[in-house]
């Protein structure tokens, strides 16, 4: 069975707990019929040296799958973002994702952070936070999304398991989940196309003249939705924010507007 190291690095740790709560596969599953897990920071029953021994044993040769959580802060030379000690030194974020990445069969960035640098990068940056991809020349699957959705991850590690790498469009992503904007498949997309738009939220038409990130997001959000399939923003009476789009949040925001009565969409 293929080991899984899971690195948290900066961020808030939400693409772990997602992974916690999907189902129909869930975490039980990819632990006991998918791969070998072999680290996590908050799963791992042992600490410390141990902890660390467990992970960097996988340098000696087996074939594993690196995935990351969270931005990897470079200010002052990684020393913002301590993993753990190892050999009586202290282990960075850099560090780790170093020489981890190098040996990894494949590599995974999960969530916002670990794909473009996300919340953890947001401005000013004083950690100076970056991408998984911008400390390893070599490929990164990306799957943006804060939190990332449990079956983008596990669809993904399947596809590896079984095919190999799956096709990636020029920002790393697959494209058999972030081929599709959330535009083309949303739920009120009549109402986009007959030109009857929502002024005030709870409206239930179209809320491009809202803010609405569908367009420019590609993620099948409107046909996987949240939570067991209970619901998603949209279908929650809130706009899309782009979470799953690079560049989130900062160049997402503002998250809403209200636009003056007379204003006309573009053409999408």
């Amino acid at each position: 069975m293929m080991k899984l190291a899971w690195l948290e690095l900066n961020g808030c740790s939400g693409n772990i707990i997602s992974l916690l709560n999907g189902s129909e596969p869930g975490l039980e599953y990819m632990i006991t019929e998918m791969v070998d897990l072999v680290y996590d920071q908050s799963l791992i029953p042992c600490e410390g040296e141990r902890a660390m021994d467990a992970l960097f044993s996988l340098l000696d040769g087996e074939e594993f799958i690196l995935a990351v959580e969270g931005a990897i802060a470079t200010r002052d030379d990684g020393k913002y973002q301590i993993v753990g000690r190892w050999r009586g030194e202290e282990i960075t974020g850099v560090d780790a994702v170093s020489m981890l990445g190098e040996k990894a069969v494949h590599v995974i960035a999960v969530g916002a952070c670990a794909s473009h640098g996300g919340v953890s990068a947001g401005t000013p940056n004083p950690a100076q936070c970056v991408s998984v991809q911008s400390i390893l020349n070599r490929t990164v699957i990306n799957l943006p999304g804060c939190p990332c959705h449990p079956e983008w991850f596990l669809s993904t590690l399947e596809y590896l398991l079984n095919y190999g790498e799956p096709q990636l469009d020029a920002m790393g992503r697959p494209v058999f989940l972030y081929g599709i904007t959330i535009h083309q498949r949303c739920e009120r997309r009549s109402y986009f196309d007959q030109g009857i738009f929502a002024s005030n939220l709870g409206e239930p038409t179209c809320m491009f003249l809202m803010g609405c990130k569908g367009p420019i997001t590609p993620i099948d959000c409107p046909i996987r939705k949240w939570n067991d399939r209970v619901s998603w923003p949209v279908q929650a009476n809130t706009p899309c924010i782009g979470c799953a789009q690079f560049g989130f949040p900062d160049q997402m925001e503002p998250f809403i507007t209200f636009p003056p009565a007379e204003a006309e969409p573009g053409g999408l």
